[in-house]
C-alpha cells in the first residue's frame, strides 16, 4: 500500500490488526477477511477462558472476561436449552455480525465458536488506514520514528523536505540528534529519554533544528509506543514566525521604553540647559569682552551648547526631536558636505560622490541630513583602519513590491536612494541585527557611545524614511537611505530669502509666562523685563487661568512650556483661544514641534521655540510673534 511502511515505522497503528487471519477455505474469493475465535464457559455462565483469537475479536475483555461482547455469551449460554447438544446463534458487535456456535463439552463446559466476516461493501481496513497515512504524509509538521539508538527508522514527506538533505528516504538510518542545534541537545535527549511508558505525549519543549541555512525553532512532542517501549515517537511543529513575532513584539516594547526614557531625560535635560546658557547670556550682558570673567563665562556657555548636542540625539533617538523640514535638492546638499566629509576622513580614505541623475527633491531637515551622512562616513572611516575608499551614489528608485529587512517594511513607492559603501571589515551577521539599538557598539571601551546610528536611524523615520544595511566580512558594509520622493510644489522657504535683521529686540506690552521651572521661568522673565515687556508669571496652567479671568485680564502675548502636570500647554491655548481667539501664542519645548502641532487645533497661529534656547532667541521669538514680518515688506 503507498506509503504504508512510513506509516508503519512512525505511528504502529498496524497492531489492530493483530488477530486477524485468513480462512482456512482461503474465503469466498471477494476479498472479505474471516475472523474466528473460541471462549469456553461453564454450563451456569461462568466465564473460563479464551483464546488470542476471540481476544483480537471481542476486544482485550475477552481475556479476563469482562466486557459487553463476553456478557452477551454468558446470557446465551444460561438461556440455551440444555437438551440441544449443539445450538447457533449471532450478535452484533463493534458493527460486525459475529456469528456464535455454542457446543456442550464433558463436566458440564459449553464451548462458544465465533466467527464474522466483513462484507466487500464496506471499507476496508487499508483503505482507511491508507487515508491516515496520506493525511500524516503530507502534514505541515514533521513526524518521525527513532529507536533505541536514537536512529530515525521512519519519517514523513514533510520532516525529509523541512531538515534532510531531499528525497523521501533520504533520512532513515541516520541520527536524530545531529538535527537539533547543539546547545538544544542535552535537554531533547533527557526529553527523549524521560517519555512516559503509559504512552501520554510529553509536553512541548522548543528547539532549534535543522542545518544552519535553513534552522527554523520547532514545538517538539515525545511519546513512547505501547506497542514498542524502546522507540519513540517524535513530532516536530514549526513555530519560527510565532517566535520571531514574540521577539518583535518584545523588542518594540524595550524600544518604546527606553525611547520614553530618553525622551524624559533629554527634556528634563534641556530644561537644566535653557537656565544654563539663559543666565550665561544675562552674565554676558555685564562682563563684555576685555572682562576677567568673560571668558570663564564663554566655556560654560560652549559646554552648555556641547550638552545640548548630546539632548538632541536623545530626542533623535527618540523620535520627538525638533525638526525644520524643507523642500532640498538632494545633490546640493552632498555637494557642499562632501568638502567637509573629505578632510575627516584623512588622506588613506579615498571619497567618490556619483550623483543619480533627475533626482525629485526631498522634505527634510538639511541640517540632521547632513548630520546622518556625517555619522555613515565616519563608521565607514573607522571600519577601513587600512585606508580604503568610500562610495556615496544617489538615485530615484521605485518599488512595487514592500522592501523587508528585519522588522522593518518599506513599502512600496518612489524613493531618493542614498548608499554609502565602504570596503572595510564588513560586520558578521549578528552584528547586523543589532547595529540600530541604543547603546550597541563594537567599537572599544571611550570609542563611541553606540548612539550615532539608533540616532541616524531616529532622524530618517522622522522623515517618512527607512535605513537598511548590508554587509560582508572582509567585502564591506552599504547603507541605504531611502527618504520619499517629494511630488509636491517646490516652496521657497522664508530662510532662503532674505531676512530682517533683529538689531533691536526691544519691545512693550505685558507677556504672560507660564513655566512649571523655576529656573527656566526666572530667566526668561527677568531677560523679557530687560527687553522692556511687563511679564505675568505663572507656575502651570491652572495658575495662568487663574491670572486671565482675574482684575487684570490685559495680557498681549502667551509664552508658555509644553510639558506640564495638570493643564499642559496645547489644553491651556485651547482654553484661552476661546476668549481671546486672537491672542499671539508661542510655545517652549525639548519635544518635537510636529508633535506639538499635531495636538493644537489653529497651530498655524503658534509660533514654536525649541529648548534650549539662548536670551537672544526669546526676545526674538516674543517679538516676531507680537509684531509678525510683513511678507511684502
Amino acid at each position: 500500500m503507498k506509503g504504508s511502511s512510513v506509516w508503519r515505522a512512525v505511528t504502529g497503528i498496524w497492531s489492530s490488526s493483530q488477530g486477524q487471519e485468513e480462512p482456512a477455505d482461503g474465503g469466498s474469493g471477494n476479498g472479505e477477511l474471516v475472523e474466528r475465535g473460541c471462549v469456553r464457559l461453564g454450563g451456569d455462565g461462568r466465564f473460563l477462558e479464551a483464546d488470542a483469537g476471540a481476544v483480537a475479536l471481542l476486544g482485550d475483555g475477552a481475556a479476563t472476561g469482562e466486557g459487553k461482547a463476553v456478557a452477551r455469551l454468558r446470557l446465551m449460554v444460561l438461556k440455551r436449552d440444555p437438551a440441544e447438544a449443539e445450538s447457533t446463534d449471532s450478535f452484533d458487535h463493534e458493527g460486525r455480525q459475529v456469528a456464535v456456535t455454542l457446543t456442550a463439552q464433558p463436566e458440564d463446559v459449553v464451548q462458544a465458536d465465533l466467527s464474522a466476516a466483513r462484507k466487500p461493501a464496506e471499507q476496508p481496513p487499508e483503505t482507511k488506514l491508507e487515508l491516515v497515512v496520506d493525511a500524516l504524509e503530507y502534514a505541515p509538521i514533521g513526524a518521525l520514528r527513532i529507536d533505541e539508538d536514537d536512529r530515525i527508522v521512519g519519517h514523513n514527506r514533510f520532516l525529509s523536505e523541512w531538515l534532510g538533505p531531499g528525497g523521501r528516504n533520504a533520512m532513515l538510518g541516520s541520527e536524530f540528534l545531529p538535527l537539533v542545534a547543539e546547545q538544544d541537545r542535552a535537554r531533547v535527549r533527557q526529553v527523549i529519554a524521560d517519555a512516559d511508558p503509559t504512552g501520554e505525549t510529553s509536553p512541548p519543549i522548543d528547539v532549534t533544528v535543522g542545518a544552519e541555512e535553513r534552522e527554523r525553532v520547532a514545538s517538539m512532542f515525545v511519546r513512547r509506543p505501547r506497542g514498542n517501549p524502546t522507540q519513540r515517537v517524535i513530532y516536530l511543529i514549526d513555530v519560527s514566525d510565532q517566535r520571531s513575532l514574540e521577539m518583535q513584539f518584545a523588542q518594540s516594547q524595550k524600544m518604546q521604553a527606553v525611547g520614553q526614557l530618553a525622551g524624559g531625560v533629554a527634556h528634563d535635560f534641556n530644561n537644566l540647559l535653557t537656565a544654563m546658557t539663559g543666565y550665561c547670556d544675562l552674565l554676558l550682558q555685564r562682563h563684555r569682552a576685555g572682562d576677567q570673567s568673560f571668558a570663564d563665562v564663554m566655556q560654560i556657555k560652549q559646554n552648555a551648547n556641547r550638552a545640548a548636542n548630546l539632548g538632541r540625539q536623545l530626542l533623535a533617538f527618540s523620535r520627538q526631536q525638533t525638526l525644520i523640514p524643507r523642500v532640498v535638492d538632494l545633490t546640493e546638499i552632498l555637494s557642499d558636505l562632501s568638502h567637509l566629509l573629505r578632510r575627516l576622513i584623512g588622506e588613506t580614505v579615498v571619497l567618490e560622490l556619483e550623483h543619480g541623475r533627475d533626482l525629485r527633491p526631498v522634505r527634510v531637515d538639511p541640517g540632521q541630513l547632513e548630520q546622518v551622512i556625517i555619522n555613515l562616513v565616519v563608521n565607514a572611516r573607522d571600519a577601513m583602519p587600512g585606508g580604503g575608499r568610500i562610495s556615496m551614489r544617489t538615485g530615484l528608485t521605485e518599488t512595487v513590491r514592500p522592501l523587508r529587512q528585519g522588522d522593518e517594511v518599506m513599502p512600496p513607492g518612489e524613493y531618493v536612494l542614498i548608499e554609502v559603501i565602504d570596503t572595510g571589515t564588513g560586520m558578521p551577521p549578528d552584528v547586523q541585527k543589532r547595529i540600530f539599538e541604543p547603546f550597541f557598539t563594537t567599537k572599544d571601551l571611550g570609542q563611541g557611545t553606540g548612539l550615532g546610528l539608533s540616532t541616524a536611524f531616529g532622524i530618517i523615520k522622522q522623515f517618512g524614511g527607512y535605513m537598511f544595511v548590508d554587509s560582508t566580512l572582509e567585502v564591506g558594509t552599504t547603507f541605504s537611505i531611502y527618504l520619499p520622493a517629494w511630488n509636491g510644489a517646490v516652496e521657497v522657504n522664508a530662510a532662503d530669502g532674505p531676512r530682517r535683521l533683529d538689531t533691536d529686540l526691544s519691545g512693550t506690552g505685558t507677556v504672560l509666562l507660564v513655566e512649571d521651572e523655576d529656573p527656566v521661568r526666572l530667566f526668561a522673565a527677568r531677560a523679557l523685563r530687560g527687553k522692556g515687556y511687563t511679564v505675568l508669571e505663572a507656575r502651570s496652567g491652572e495658575a495662568a487661568l487663574e491670572l486671565l479671568n482675574g482684575e487684570n485680564p490685559q495680557v498681549d502675548l502667551m509664552v508658555t512650556d509644553v510639558m506640564m502636570p495638570g493643564i499642559d500647554g496645547p489644553t491651556l491655548i485651547r482654553e484661552v483661544r476661546k476668549g481671546r481667539p486672537k491672542l499671539p501664542v508661542v510655545c517652549i519645548s525639548g519635544y518635537s514641534e510636529d508633535a506639538l502641532r499635531q495636538r493644537i487645533a489653529d497651530a498655524e497661529s503658534v509660533a514654536f521655540l525649541p529648548k534650549p534656547f539662548s536670551l537672544k532667541q526669546l526676545a526674538q521669538a516674543v517679538k516676531h510673534a507680537s509684531q509678525p514680518v510683513d511678507p511684502g515688506s
